[in-house]
């Protein structure tokens, strides 16, 4: 990727760096109850790494 990046790329690596992190961990209190122990990553929206998928930003 070159050194400098053009602004709109920017964003979008950015939105999609938010993407991949976990859940907050009070959505698992919410979702399954106060007694349950859920991984907040198990129900976050889209999970991704940037080695193992690629994105078209």
């Amino acid at each position: 990727m070159a050194r400098n990046k053009h602004p709109a790329k920017k964003k979008r690596l950015i939105k999609l760096s938010t993407q991949t992190k976990w859940a907050p961990f009070w959505t698992v209190l919410k979702m399954y109850g106060k007694g349950k122990k859920v991984h907040p990553s198990r129900h976050t929206e889209v999970k991704r790494h940037w080695r193992r998928t690629n994105t078209k930003a």
